[in-house]
């Protein structure tokens, strides 16, 4: 692994040892986490794969800048970041966004066109307001522990296991991902919820890929495919899996259903 800093920002990277493809990716995380969580699985996987692989840690986030003023921070800051490391980069990248990352890529494609694009559990373009509510009713003590983390609380690891995981996860890496977790920025889920929505018609929907999973508390597989209608593409549900979809036992299923639209994309 690879870590450098772009301008104060972390970017994690995996570059193939052979000659690599053209096109660059790069990876954007979700809430309460940072480029760690593709270093995983997805950036090795992908480096193998030929592609040079890059992961961001948003402001505020890891070893990014900002920590000191988290809350303050908007999703109109983490697409400037995005777009940041996309100057650094030696071609456009592929965008693959997770989550609350997923959002972010919206905005970012909303300014630019890059060669293709990745939402997987991404927060829909009709914002988060849907799955607070769902989760409300169907998960209250879910939300409530999400809430105490955003403040910078602690939680117990079944909370992260609820909200992540479908499958067995291992006591010691669940420890090691609670470690690394964080809080949000209040501003930022606000404007995921009303204030900063994607506006649909910007972005060239023929480049995306919609991922879900069939067991996500966070971003139920409804949604996923809500998002899904409003780009007028398929999503891909993949079942029994949960929320971290880049994380859980079967990461490589994902994984390999991006490898597999770039290749026929001809994404090189």
């Amino acid at each position: 692994m690879n870590a450098s800093r772009l301008a104060t920002l972390e970017v994690l990277s995996r570059v193939p040892t052979t000659a690599s493809r053209s096109t660059p990716l790069l990876f954007v995380h979700g809430a309460f986490t940072g480029a760690w969580c593709w270093d995983e699985h997805f950036l090795p996987f992908f480096a193998e794969a030929g592609y040079a692989a890059h992961a961001v840690s948003l402001s505020g986030h890891g070893r990014s800048r900002g920590r000191e003023h988290l809350d303050s921070l908007s999703i109109a800051d983490y697409v400037a970041d995005v777009l940041e490391v996309c100057e650094g980069l030696s071609s456009s990248p592929v965008l693959i966004g997770h989550s609350m990352g997923g959002f972010v890529v919206q905005k970012v494609l909303e300014q630019r066109a890059f060669p293709g694009a990745v939402l997987t559990c991404a927060v829909p373009p009709q914002g988060l307001m849907a799955a607070a509510f769902g989760m409300l009713f169907s998960h209250p003590g879910l939300i409530t522990d999400l809430n105490r983390l955003m403040n910078g609380g602690e939680v117990a690891l079944d909370t992260l296991r609820e909200a992540l995981f479908a499958q067995p996860v291992a006591v010691d890496d669940l420890a090691r991902f609670y470690r690394w977790s964080q809080p949000e920025s209040h501003r930022a889920i606000w404007d995921m919820s009303l204030f900063n929505l994607p506006h649909p018609s910007r972005i060239d929907a023929s480049r995306l890929l919609i991922q879900g999973a069939e067991r996500d508390h966070l971003i139920p597989a409804s949604l996923v495919e809500m998002t899904g209608r409003t780009y007028g593409l398929p999503a891909t549900i993949f079942p029994g899996m949960g929320h971290g979809l880049m994380l859980e036992r079967d990461w490589q299923k994902p994984a390999q259903h991006i490898l597999d639209w770039l290749l026929e994309r001809g994404i090189p």
